[in-house]
């Protein structure tokens, strides 16, 4: 088993003040040609929150939980779009000493931007810092871990409890994840070890998590459905749909008088979970008369951050990686190519 001297969270990064909105949307969509009116947009969705992403908060708490949880590593946290970068802590790792670390992301999925894009993010950094860098190993995608899947449930029921009594019984679960280039999500690959699926992992690992979701919830009698959110790309290109709030609309018009909303493609209630379900996809349902609740992610609770450890542990001591339904764990190393990605007009 390897031995490991450092542990890494390693997350997406948002803005902690109003001076920090624009330079991280600028990070966060650079070279994609997006125009700065529609990043002026955004931006107000911070600025109505103060300018601060909820997301650093919640990585502070994870670190804080994972230490009660039981890790004796030291942890360090970098980022993808803002401060504390990855490569700035690659750096403060390599002063301390660190030759070896195991790298966990705030992201449970396989595809470019939810697995491949943070390996690649490791490799630069590493490279930017040199020879002096440490080895950093990230830990496998954990969409279908007991310890993701059973907070989820818990917190549908929850948002089950707080529908209307009259309507709940009819409430359907609504599962959201953010929504990619269709090019993206059939990006070629194995869903779990030796299990190749059509179409890509992205949505196939998607539709297991709803599935393990919704069977736990009110005894798996609950209609269920995935759609997605969060669009960022030109109107002419095809990316994942439905939307949620055309969804939304689809419902109502069937009569159903409730939904629960579980963003399950998502680890913690950040902005795009907390704007665009809580405002924009809560005001849909009002205008329709649709009753709405949405279930927390499980990024805050207690059994994930021991899932972290637990990840850890698969690692280290070579503890059984823990998987609920029919995939079985994914695979721990992905080849060089898997999940590549290039975006239209690149080469």
């Amino acid at each position: 088993m390897p031995a490991y001297d450092a542990f890494l969270l390693l997350s997406f990064g948002g803005p902690e003040g109003p001076g920090d909105v624009l330079p991280f949307l600028e990070n966060v969509t650079r070279g994609r040609g997006v125009p700065s009116q529609r990043l002026a947009e955004v931006a107000e969705h911070y600025y109505a929150a103060g300018g601060v992403s909820p997301i650093n908060a919640q990585c502070r708490d994870l670190l804080a939980a994972i230490e009660t949880a039981g890790m004796d590593l030291p942890r360090y946290w970098g980022n993808r779009n803002w401060r504390p970068f990855l490569t700035d802590t690659v750096a403060r790792m390599a002063d301390d000493g660190v030759r070896r670390a195991i790298a966990f992301v705030t992201s449970a999925y396989s595809s470019y931007s939810a697995c491949r894009q943070y390996r690649d993010d490791i490799e630069a950094a590493v490279a930017a810092v040199g020879p002096r860098a440490p080895r950093i190993d990230k830990i496998r995608p954990y969409f279908n871990h007991p310890g993701f899947i059973e907070p989820f449930a818990a917190s549908a029921e929850a948002a089950l409890r707080a529908l209307p009594p009259d309507v709940a019984g009819g409430a359907r679960l609504v599962f959201t994840a953010h929504s990619v280039p269709v090019g993206m999500a059939t990006a070629s690959g194995s869903v779990a070890a030796g299990t190749v699926v059509a179409g890509g992992r992205y949505v196939a690992e998607l539709r297991e998590a709803s599935r393990l979701i919704s069977e736990r919830t009110r005894g798996g009698s609950l209609g269920s459905d995935l759609v997605f959110q969060s669009r960022s790309g030109p109107p002419s290109a095809p990316w994942l749909e439905p939307d949620i709030n055309d969804h939304l609309r689809a419902l109502a018009k069937d009569g159903v008088p409730a939904v629960v909303v579980v963003p399950v493609g998502f680890v913690s209630d950040h902005m795009e979970v907390v704007h665009d379900l809580d405002v924009e996809a809560a005001q849909t349902a009002d205008s329709l008369g649709l009753a709405f609740a949405r279930a927390k992610a499980p990024g805050s609770s207690a059994r994930f951050a021991r899932m972290v450890c637990e990840l850890v542990a698969e690692r280290t001591s070579g503890a059984p990686p823990r998987a609920l339904g029919g995939f079985g764990p994914a695979a721990g190393d992905c080849p060089a190519d898997c999940c590549r990605y290039t975006r239209p007009g690149r080469s």
